[in-house]
């Protein structure tokens, strides 16, 4: 059995969870989320617990069983709590804002970059080198922050570019330095 799977999940006093058929639906104080489950795997709700539970034991399944319960539990963390993430940008002259729903990101290129989050996520800059991202889906809060890395990645000789808050970057020595 999986050993993810198996575990319940709590169910916090301001969540609601509805189980209809294959689909599962989490409303909560930050919003609501839904969840096709896939074949062969069933919900339970007892005691204001979640069990997942699997029909046939199957490789497919057993892998499908630990997913569907880590999804069903990241749904009640992100209506109840929501997922944050913060990106720092390093370098100098290197600067964000924002321009009503957009980001504005000047990092060194011809031009300013504007980036546009999308539904569901919300983008802020409490500094000009600092981003927090945030939603109430862990998989869009991740991926929205990735999108944001990856246009100007940091680099490993000076360290400049977008990375996440507290990410050490290995440096390496440079050509001086390398004899």
């Amino acid at each position: 059995m999986s050993k993810i799977g198996r575990r319940p999940i709590l169910i916090p006093e301001k969540v609601r969870v509805e189980i209809k058929e294959s689909n599962i639906l989490i409303e909560g104080p930050k919003g609501k989320l839904s969840y096709q489950l896939p074949e062969g795997i069933i919900c339970e709700i007892k005691d204001s617990q979640v069990f997942v539970v699997r029909t046939v034991d199957t490789k497919q399944l057993r892998a499908f069983h630990g997913l569907a319960r880590a999804i069903i539990n990241n749904m009640i963390v992100g209506v109840s709590e929501g997922y944050k993430k913060e990106l720092d940008v390093i370098g100098v002259g290197y600067k964000v804002q924002m321009k009503g729903e957009a980001l504005v990101l000047q990092l060194g290129f011809s031009h300013p970059i504007e980036f546009i989050p999308p539904p569901g996520v919300k983008v802020s800059t409490p500094s000009n080198t600092r981003i927090e991202v945030s939603g109430i889906d862990k998989q869009l809060v991740g991926e929205t922050a990735a999108k944001i890395r990856r246009i100007c990645p940091p680099e490993p000789y000076k360290g400049k570019g977008i990375r996440y808050a507290g990410e050490e970057v290995r440096k390496k020595l440079g050509k001086a330095m390398g004899k």
